[in-house]
């Protein structure tokens, strides 16, 4: 065969992201052939991605999109094993693109956005060819799809912390809206309101409130109002509309949004972070 030039290599580095010389000499086994080339390129993806399968990715990217109107937002999660990683253009590249799928198409499940096509190819065959020039476990680690009245978002600590959060109601001041996404960035809540805990974790803890009394001393007769009391601050602690507001502690998330419109509440949230 020819002698693979320049413009192939930089054509096949185009369409993979793949090293120079990954390219060349999948362009070389593959006799000059493109479509042939991608797929052995793919397959060194699979490869390092089994190698590769038990390691830890905690770093990465949250993105968050949200509909120009306001009422609907995806957040998705790509991660990798290293900051270094994380950091370069590629794989920001990777993860705007992954978004901007979720985004358009709305799937219902990971798996489903992995199906996806750009192009001609699945966002799973973009992250093979990502693996196979990098070298290391890359992963969409979350995803979520939300809709509400008004949806706000927010990233943080190097877009380690993504939040979205939808409201009843049109929220006029962003500020509001900003304020809650943050709130759940920071004091990462389990649920929206009392109403919203489970009666297993509800139970969950009063066993564990009991067991800390008992550890204490505490006469059996006071167990059960002990326990009562640390649930209270199990509610108050997690669950979002109770807890103290962060940028103003005198006051709930709930009395918060009360003093800006007495009808707003929050209807849905949903936080990943990537730190541990």
């Amino acid at each position: 065969m020819s002698q693979i030039t320049i413009a192939e290599i930089t054509k096949l580095r185009k369409l993979t992201g793949a090293g120079m010389m990954d390219c060349k000499n999948a362009l070389t086994e593959s006799n000059g052939e493109i479509e042939k080339a991608i797929e052995i390129i793919r397959k060194k993806g699979q490869a390092v991605a089994i190698k590769r399968a038990d390691r830890e990715t905690t770093e990465g990217l949250v993105v968050t999109k949200i509909n120009p109107n306001g009422k609907e937002a995806i957040i998705v999660a790509i991660s990798c094993e290293t900051d270094f990683v994380a950091k370069t253009e590629g794989f920001i590249n990777l993860a705007n693109t992954v978004a901007e799928i979720a985004y358009k198409e709305k799937p219902s499940n990971i798996e489903s956005l992995k199906k996806n096509k750009v192009n001609n190819l699945t966002v799973n065959d973009l992250i093979l060819d990502k693996i196979a020039a990098i070298g290391e476990k890359i992963d969409i680690s979350y995803y979520q799809f939300i809709s509400a009245e008004h949806v706000f978002s927010y990233i943080h600590h190097g877009s380690k912390i993504g939040t979205l959060v939808g409201f009843n109601k049109m929220v006029s001041n962003p500020q509001v809206g900003k304020d809650i996404a943050m709130q759940v960035a920071a004091m990462n809540p389990i649920a929206i309101d009392k109403s919203d805990i489970t009666k297993e974790v509800i139970e969950k803890e009063l066993e564990i409130g009991k067991e800390q009394a008992r550890a204490e001393g505490k006469p059996d007769t006071m167990l059960e109002k002990i326990a009562l009391g640390k649930l209270n601050k199990f509610y108050n602690d997690s669950t979002l509309l109770n807890q103290e507001f962060v940028k103003e502690n005198k006051v709930t998330v709930r009395q918060y949004l009360q003093n800006y419109d007495k009808e707003l509440t929050v209807k849905v949230f949903k936080r990943f972070s990537l730190t541990m």
